[in-house]
């Protein structure tokens, strides 16, 4: 068993340093949105994003999973697998960008953004290559290949990194200098003084982020050029319907799971609490919820690496054993990474700008939740590997269901807590519900009293840094102790994550 997991540490390393490359990169540009962008235009960002994370799922159809289903089985050929694919989803990605440019501006209209059709337009181009080279990513994951994905997702961060850096830090002040050459003011220029005003404005503001984006995405296609030249675009029709049998349930049960995601961030439009700067409260939210990115970035780090683990290792005589092994490796170490920025929260706080951190107290409740989800994608594998991707559409929609009613009913007095305590509610009902039907159909052996404690360590943990706090360090939080004190208070906090780390590493070991 130790081979197997060493493999997928080894591969969870390869894949998360990309994906520890963007995370840590969009979390080093928190500290300029919050200063240079307004609550309001961060909440606008926020928005955007949700419509994109959620589109993105409907595009690509389910078709990355299904590609690691059909091309690991016998008598079937990897290469028509991902023909089938990448064809099916370009044409579907194509002609919804067409459909995006041909009505941005009512599109632009109807949400309240008159001006700003051009963010419509780069959103659509967004979708449609994150859609189709996802299928790329998904084929260089099958063939372990996780090295060239390394460097081209890091290709694309430095891409999105390079033009955010230009357009917030340089591209105003030089606008400036062009209006002061001119002797005009900076909102009289025009494209012809300055050429990227065909593309943004000249002040800062929520389509910079999305134009950043739209340019590395571009990047990112033209990497797979090589690649496009090997796929054969001719479609097996038998192969396809088997396929999309397979697929779309997956895209229908992940639809309502990225809907429940972001389905915050889409109602504080209609129900937040001060309804007419809901786009303040959301990037208050938005920018809370980044400190907790830190949860998130193991958690997909794992997911690239765990998914064609597990496939490739379902036939193995013990291979129950071993995803219940893992199970508890990845719970310890996301209570390691949920204490390690609770108990440092007092530093790592310092990264929003002062506007920023009044929603700071959600931290805890999102990292609980992100965990719960992590869980939540292992004790769901049964359903993959089972042929039965139809149960996961019930589970999703039960998680929804409960995101959408906490808010529904919560955030119109609770506003953004609303939304923290609807994330941690909902993922938790679908992990129960997920375990008791696995329990049933693909039965693995998960040592839940092990699981138990390791949640209870963490918990109990983090109750004696509060305790320790009021007692010891009263005045810390205040903001009038010494340095000499905080360096004290972050200290006991080192030891307290040291213990957790060493009585987790036994509760494992146990037998």
């Amino acid at each position: 068993m130790a081979n197997p997991l060493k493999q997928l540490a080894g591969q969870t390393v390869i894949y998360g340093l990309s994906t520890i490359l963007a995370r840590i990169i969009n979390f080093l540009f928190v500290p300029i949105y919050t200063r240079l962008l307004s609550p309001e235009s961060y909440g606008v960002v926020t928005e955007f994003m949700a419509y994109i994370a959620v589109l993105q799922v409907v595009l690509v159809m389910g078709l990355e999973t299904g590609c690691f289903r059909f091309a690991n089985k016998e008598g079937i050929d990897p290469r028509k697998v991902y023909s089938n694919a990448f064809v099916t989803v370009f044409g579907i990605s194509a002609t919804f960008l067409a459909l995006m440019i041909a009505f941005a501006g009512q599109i632009s209209s109807a949400l309240g953004y008159d001006g700003y059709s051009s963010c419509i337009i780069y959103m659509g181009g967004i979708l449609a290559l994150d859609a189709v080279t996802a299928i790329l990513f998904a084929k260089l994951r099958q063939e372990n290949k996780a090295l060239r994905f390394a460097i081209f997702k890091t290709i694309k961060i430095i891409t999105e990194t390079a033009a955010n850096l230009v357009l917030f830090l340089w591209f105003p002040k030089h606008c400036a200098s062009i209006a002061a050459t001119l002797g005009n003011e900076v909102s009289s220029l025009t494209s012809s003084d300055v050429w990227l005003l065909h593309f943004v404005p000249a002040h800062p503001d929520f389509s910079y982020v999305i134009f950043a984006i739209f340019i590395s995405c571009i990047v990112c296609g033209i990497l797979f050029i090589p690649e496009y030249l090997r796929i054969s675009f001719r479609l097996d029709p038998k192969l396809l319907r088997q396929m999309l049998a397979y697929s779309i349930p997956l895209m229908i049960a992940a639809l309502p799971g990225v809907v429940n995601d972001f389905l915050d961030r889409i109602l504080f439009r209609y129900f937040d609490t001060n309804a007419g700067a809901w786009r303040e409260s959301l990037g208050l939210y938005q920018a809370a919820v980044k400190l907790a990115v830190i949860m998130n970035l193991f958690i997909q780090m794992f997911r690239y690496a765990a998914e064609p683990f597990f496939f490739r290792r379902a036939a193995d005589k013990n291979s129950k054993e071993l995803y219940a092994s893992v199970q508890e490796y990845f719970t310890a170490f996301c209570g390691l990474v949920f204490l390690g920025v609770i108990l440092y929260i007092d530093i790592i706080a310092l990264i929003l700008g002062p506007q920023f951190r009044s929603a700071i107290g959600i931290v805890p409740v999102m990292l609980l939740s992100y965990m719960i989800l992590g869980m939540l994608f292992n004790v769901s594998m049964w359903y993959k590997l089972s042929g039965k991707t139809d149960m996961a559409i019930w589970i999703t929609i039960s998680g929804l269901a409960v995101t959408a009613a906490v808010i529904i009913l919560f955030m119109p007095k609770y506003s953004y807590w609303a939304a923290a305590f609807g994330h941690l509610a909902s993922y938790i009902t679908m992990f129960v519900i997920s375990s008791v039907l696995g329990a049933r159909y693909y039965p693995i052996p998960y040592r839940w009293g092990r699981l138990a404690g390791i949640i209870i360590l963490m918990g109990l943990t983090y109750g004696a840094s509060l305790l320790l706090d009021s007692v010891l360090f009263a005045n810390v939080a205040a903001g009038t102790s010494s340095a000499l004190q905080m360096t004290a208070k972050l200290g006991l906090h080192t030891l307290l994550i040291a213990a957790y780390a060493g009585m987790s590493w036994k509760i494992i070991r146990s037998r």
